[in-house]
């Protein structure tokens, strides 16, 4: 059957379904902080909902851009695993948890060796659960990448795509025009104020690619990518970065059930995102919907107190 999501009258603009998610946030269930150290000598934290026992599924989450498990999307996520017994687990991207990451590096679009660690570790633990994933916005595009990459060798059981950013050139290129530069602005404000903070490290200064004054200057994702994700993290400029990191390519080497949910409305995307029937693998499923903003989908209750169609779709998708 086809899902279907409808807005409410008074969330039909893409800004409300944007926006007014993030001042209507539900309550944070208790959660508990893991550590993981990685190869490199960095690390990463993980945020556990409930304690994982062996043979039982985890729900793996993974954030966007500068998110966290206080991000809005999240904690619904929680909530509602949290309401079906479900253990979960929030990867923080580096730097994301509230502490700074040790090295110059960080995290990006592409960035599928963090999350290949987490899940790896995951299953050297509990290797009788099944691994389910959902990925918002960046984290989304990350795991479009992973599964991919890895086929048949996912270890991944099911996973789900939220407003993913599968063309980076062209969504970097949406968000320097109209109302979606407001969303430009305060993210790249979050990026510059991080690596502002590494330049006061001595340790990191050398390995850092721009100077404090250059950060202020790189005021568009696509001069932030150039000057500071690409030599930050191996890419030869921000077209090789946009290139070899976007998701889209990868939907058709996909071999585990995987569920991906855009909005044709989001202020962060174009059409570009959109993927044709002949660059979906037979193990994608791809719903397009007319509205719902940005990993918003507001289907109905007040303003004050929105309810969402999100959640209930990833449930139901983890569990058929």
């Amino acid at each position: 059957m086809k899902k279907r999501f409808m807005p409410p009258w008074w969330a039909v603009s893409s800004h409300i379904q944007t926006i007014l998610p993030v001042f209507t946030k539900v309550d944070k269930p208790e959660l508990k902080r893991q550590r993981q150290e990685l190869p490199d000598g960095d690390f990463i934290d993980l945020d556990w909902l409930a304690t994982p026992v062996n043979g039982k599924p985890i729900l793996v989450i993974l954030h966007g851009l500068e998110g966290s498990s206080d991000s809005h999307y999240v904690r619904r996520m929680l909530q509602t695993a949290n309401d079906h017994q479900l253990c979960a687990v929030v990867h923080h991207h580096r730097s994301c948890s509230g502490m700074p990451n040790r090295l110059a590096r960080s995290y990006h679009s592409g960035d599928t060796q963090d999350i290949h660690f987490t899940l790896s570790q995951l299953k050297r633990h509990y290797p009788d659960s099944p691994l389910l994933a959902v990925g918002y916005s960046l984290g989304g595009n990350v795991l479009a990448k992973y599964q991919g990459e890895h086929g048949h060798q996912s270890q991944l059981d099911k996973t789900v795509i939220v407003s993913a950013p599968l063309c980076l050139a062209a969504c970097a290129k949406k968000l320097e025009s109209g109302f979606s530069t407001v969303y430009q602005q305060h993210l790249i404000k979050q990026l510059q104020q991080k690596m502002q903070e590494k330049l006061t490290q001595q340790h990191l200064t050398s390995s850092m690619p721009v100077t404090a004054n250059e950060i202020d200057k790189l005021t568009t994702f696509h001069l932030f990518d150039d000057k500071v994700t690409a030599p930050l993290h191996g890419f030869n400029d921000v077209f090789d970065y946009y290139q070899r990191a976007s998701g889209k390519p990868f939907l058709q080497h996909v071999q585990k059930p995987t569920l991906i949910i855009h909005a044709k409305d989001d202020p962060f995307m174009t059409d570009a995102v959109i993927p044709s029937e002949d660059e979906l693998s037979k193990h994608v499923e791809y719903e397009l919907h007319h509205h719902g903003g940005h990993v918003g989908f507001i289907c109905g209750g007040t303003p004050w107190k929105p309810k969402y169609y999100l959640e209930s779709r990833i449930i139901s998708f983890m569990t058929s």
